[in-house]
């Protein structure tokens, strides 16, 4: 279920003071239902999942659909990456960030973590066409409970970036994110009974 904007900026998250120059672009409420300590077995499910290779076959079309397209047209080169193009959202670490684990990496998707914390991960992309970061928080429900909340922000790359993003934003919300959700509620409910991994 998509939030208001205020449900990510009203957290005291520490990704705030690293993405200023950030747009917010979705914030969703994740089907992931847990206790308190949790939140390492939400990060470890989307760090090792692969959305290009869900059950929908709209998600899977648009997936090749976009790698194809970058490829065609170099969007995903080793010169437009993090490190490259932009520098890494890590040079922006404040003196306590910088000893913090990054968290698992990703088997599939080209996102590199940047800090794991209780209750807290990010991780950043970058290609030719924005610099994106990836937000899971792990949140109260309202009920006694905790869920999952995930924030994306984006800070397009010029006028080829903020021309895609507005291109992409309604598959984006129509097809890809509602296909995520399942797919991450199916993974939630199928580890229901693994205990909470602990990564340093």
């Amino acid at each position: 279920m998509r939030l208001p904007n205020t449900a990510h900026t009203s957290q005291p998250w520490r990704i705030h003071e690293l993405t200023r120059d950030f747009q917010l672009e979705d914030v969703w409420a994740l089907p992931t239902p847990g206790g308190p300590d949790e939140f390492p077995r939400l990060v470890r499910a989307v760090a090792t999942g692969d959305p290009s290779n869900g059950s929908s076959p709209a998600v899977r079309a648009l997936w090749a659909i976009r790698w194809k397209v970058g490829e065609l047209l170099g969007w995903d080169g080793p010169d437009a990456g993090l490190g490259s193009r932009v520098p890494t959202l890590r040079d922006r670490f404040p003196a306590d960030l910088r000893d913090t684990p990054s968290g698992p990496g990703f088997g599939t998707l080209p996102f590199t973590a940047l800090y794991l914390l209780g209750d807290e991960w990010a991780a950043e992309i970058a290609n030719r066409t924005m610099h994106g970061v990836m937000h899971l928080g792990w949140v109260p429900d309202g009920t006694g409970g905790h869920r999952g909340q995930m924030a994306v922000l984006v800070k397009p790359n010029g006028l080829l970036g903020t021309a895609y993003m507005a291109a992409i934003r309604p598959f984006r919300h129509l097809i890809v994110y509602p296909a995520a959700m399942r797919q991450i509620e199916r993974a939630w409910q199928a580890g229901a009974g693994e205990p909470a991994p602990v990564h340093g």
